[in-house]
C-alpha cells in the first residue's frame, strides 16, 4: 500500500501538541534498531531488508522493516505477527480512505481515524482545512512512538499539528465513549474482516460495535471502512445498522501484483 518518499507531500504543522497516552497499563517492550534516517546497527538483516525498529506486547510483535526496491529506493513495511501491514510505497487506498469520507461531507470538522498505521490516512485529513479536530486511536504505543521521535521520518510533523489528539487505546472503546461527536469514522486497524490483525478486531465489524460507530457519529456523518478484499457480511451489517451501504473498489500496485483494495461506506441518516 504506501510510496517511497512519503515526506514530500504532507502537511508540515508549526505547533506541537502532547499525545495522550490510555490510563490503561500496556505491557510493551519497545526498541528502535535503527533510525530510519541514519547509518544501521541492526539486529536482523535480509537481503534487500533492514530491520528497523521492532516491539512486542500482549497483542504480539510489531515490527518496522525497511526493504530495498528494485531501482534502488526504500521503503518502509510494517508487519504485525509476521503479517503484512501496510508500506510507504502503495498509500493511494489509505488516502482513498479518507479522501472519499471528506468529499462525501459538507462540513467535516471532527474526524476519527481508528488505527494511527504509518500516517497516511491521518496526513490526507489533515490536508483539509475545513478539519479542525482529528482523534486518531491506536492500540500499539510503540507504533505512536516511532512516529513520534522520527523513526517513521513523516511522522513528527504529523503528530505535532495541533488538530491531532493522539489515544493510545482500543478504537473500540473510543468509539464507546463517544455520542454525536463525530462527522466522519474512518476504520483500518485490520486488512478487513476477513484478514484480522488481531481476533478480537473481529467485534468492529458487527452489528452491536457498528451500531455503536453509528450512535458516534452526527448526523449526515459517515463510517468508512477499510478492506483488502470485498466483504459481503460487512455490507449487509453496515445496511442493516445505518439503514443503506455501499462499496467502492480501487486498484492498487502491491509490490508489483495487481490488487483491488475496497472501502465500505454507510451514512447517518440526516434529521433535516
Amino acid at each position: 500500500m504506501p510510496s517511497e518518499r512519503p515526506s514530500a507531500d504532507l502537511p508540515t504543522p508549526a505547533t506541537s501538541v502532547p499525545v495522550e497516552n490510555s490510563p490503561a497499563p500496556v505491557t510493551t517492550s519497545y526498541e528502535v534498531v535503527a533510525k530510519a534516517t541514519t547509518s544501521y546497527d541492526v539486529v536482523g538483516r535480509m537481503e534487500g531488508v533492514v530491520e528497523v525498529a521492532r516491539a512486542e506486547s500482549e497483542r504480539g510483535e510489531l515490527v518496522l522493516r525497511q526493504r530495498t526496491e528494485p531501482d534502488g529506493s526504500t521503503t518502509l513495511e510494517l508487519r504485525a505477527n509476521g503479517v503484512f501491514v501496510m508500506d510507504t510505497r502503495e498509500t493511494s487506498s489509505e488516502r482513498a480512505l479518507a479522501r472519499e469520507a471528506l468529499a462525501r461531507h459538507e462540513a467535516p470538522g471532527g474526524v476519527l481515524v481508528g488505527g494511527l498505521g504509518l500516517g497516511f490516512t491521518l496526513a490526507e485529513v489533515l490536508a483539509d482545512p475545513r478539519v479542525r479536530r482529528v482523534v486518531v486511536a491506536e492500540i500499539e504505543p510503540a507504533l505512536v512512538g516511532w512516529l513520534r521521535d522520527g523513526t517513521v521520518p513523516h511522522g513528527p510533523a504529523l503528530l505535532a499539528d495541533p488538530r491531532v489528539e493522539v489515544r493510545v487505546a482500543d478504537v473500540a472503546d473510543v468509539i464507546g465513549e463517544a455520542e454525536g461527536v463525530f462527522d466522519l469514522v474512518l476504520l483500518d486497524v485490520d486488512n478487513g474482516p476477513g484478514y484480522l490483525v488481531h481476533d478480537a478486531n473481529s467485534a468492529l465489524y458487527g452489528r452491536t460495535l457498528l451500531g455503536a460507530t453509528k450512535r458516534a457519529i452526527r448526523p449526515d456523518g459517515l463510517c468508512v471502512i477499510w478492506s483488502a478484499a470485498h466483504d459481503q457480511a460487512l455490507h449487509d451489517a453496515m445496511a442493516e445498522v445505518f439503514g443503506d451501504a455501499e462499496a467502492t473498489a480501487y486498484d492498487v500496485d502491491l509490490q508489483g501484483r495487481a490488487e483491488q483494495y475496497w472501502l465500505h461506506l454507510a451514512r447517518v441518516p440526516s434529521t433535516a
